[in-house]
């Protein structure tokens, strides 16, 4: 080091309300991070001596959130968003872990592209992990190297977007995946019954003139997949983004049937259904679609029964001019990642009574134990030293003018919420402080 410099290589969070789930911690605590892991953690004023200290008085300190359904849009889409910019936006809502999905120009299917998505020159503010194609190209004709990509860090394999329909192509990923502890993770919508569909199949589409999705389309993938799950020895299925009730009802089957089945679902779909939708505003359309009120229901008593096993954004950023046309025409999907924590503490905690603690788990050791992330979804000793610090009480409008993504397609624009984020640290450095 040059002259009397030092660097600072231990962080303390002084002051704060600690909620670790996965440690079943609930109390105020103090948290030393040091050399990129957790070195202490104590009650207040039992740790002396650190390089820097964060003032969290009045604050929740989190295990850093961990988001499993992301589009960071490369390679080949910079236009839409990089892993650079995604990731400060990642950063601003929280998340120190994200998993990247493979629908990518060209589909992330090889060692060589997860390699690639890890490399420093991606400007990655948070930790990147890649979800691999399941199928070469996402062709859904021809399994990957699965065994090649787990060895290369791959987390997970999904051809989300273009889900498997072929149902012996499903049981062999299932087969391998079992056999790796690699869990496939499906995009349930049976695509031969949503051509040309743009919304969800309900009075609104009918009286918008829209095709609609039906449920079914995405229920009967959901059965199809939980009941090769209960078959197949160790097979891991994890269903992406799930909305609808009956879906939902296959996989408390499966759970109860001990098969190794999770799901997430996103805070779009338990904040808005489809009657919320203004007139062919395309900043509502996203695949799956808003749903009925009575989907967005079973979703909520499942986030609250806790048979939800995370809370993922699907943050899905496109560019101006592909949203800004007819509503049929327009892309699916909008961003998510700067809103979720507020839409959570908004509409789960604040209205529907959900304890902050299981809030915590879903954006926490939930999304760590689908996708095996040991060492992160907790601040137990040794861990990594990623921190999610934020104010619970905090009302703040959010403005995608100011959104750290490359994209601003999204329906929460000028929207009053609460509960904000104050400092994502990762790797016991902070790399978002509000």
């Amino acid at each position: 080091m040059k002259g009397a410099e030092k660097e600072r290589t231990s962080l303390l969070i002084k002051g704060g309300h600690l909620i670790d789930p996965a440690a079943r911690i609930d109390a105020p605590m103090d948290v030393l991070l040091k050399d990129g892991r957790v070195a202490e953690v104590a009650a207040p004023n039992k740790i002396k001596g650190a390089d820097e200290t964060f003032d969290a008085r009045g604050l929740i300190v989190a295990p850093g959130f961990i988001d499993l359904h992301v589009h960071l849009r490369e390679p080949g889409q910079t236009y839409k968003e990089t892993i650079a910019t995604g990731t400060a936006a990642a950063a601003a809502g929280g998340f120190t872990s994200v998993c990247t999905m493979p629908n990518t120009v060209p589909v992330v299917d090889s060692v060589e592209w997860i390699e690639w998505l890890r490399q420093p020159e991606r400007g990655a503010v948070v930790n990147v992990f890649g979800i691999a194609a399941a199928t070469r190209a996402s062709k859904g004709a021809t399994l990957t190297d699965f065994r090649a990509l787990h060895t290369a860090g791959a987390v997970a394999v999904s051809d989300d977007g273009k889900p498997i329909l072929d149902d012996r192509i499903m049981r062999e990923a299932l087969i391998l995946g079992g056999e790796l502890n690699f869990p496939v993770v499906q995009h349930a919508e049976d695509t031969r019954m949503t051509e040309n569909c743009s919304m969800h199949a309900g009075a609104r589409s009918f009286r918008l003139g829209l095709r609609g999705m039906t449920a079914a389309a995405e229920a009967s993938i959901v059965e199809r997949d939980v009941q090769l799950a209960m078959q197949i020895p160790n097979a891991r299925l994890h269903v992406a983004h799930l909305s609808t009730a009956d879906a939902l009802k296959s996989v408390r089957r499966g759970k109860r049937a001990k098969a190794r089945v999770t799901f997430e679902v996103t805070p779009h779909h338990f904040t808005l259904t489809d009657e919320d939708m203004r007139d062919y505003d395309s900043s509502y359309k996203m695949n799956p679609p808003l749903r009925s009120a009575s989907d967005r229901e079973a979703i909520l008593a499942a986030l609250a029964d806790g048979t939800v096993d995370a809370i993922a954004t699907d943050h899905a950023p496109h560019a101006a001019h592909e949203k800004e046309m007819e509503f049929e025409r327009a892309a699916f999907g909008i961003t998510g990642v700067e809103t979720a924590l507020a839409l959570a503490i908004t509409r789960l905690h604040r209205e529907k009574r959900i304890p902050l603690a299981r809030i915590v788990d879903l954006f926490t050791a939930g999304p760590a134990r689908c996708f095996d992330l040991r060492g992160r979804g907790s601040l137990v000793r040794g861990a990594a030293a990623d921190v999610t610090v934020f104010d619970p009480k905090k009302k703040w409008t959010f403005d995608v003018a100011k959104s750290r993504s490359k994209s601003k397609n999204t329906p929460f624009d000028g929207w009053q919420l609460t509960g904000k984020v104050v400092a994502t640290v990762v790797g016991g450095k902070i790399v978002y402080s509000a």
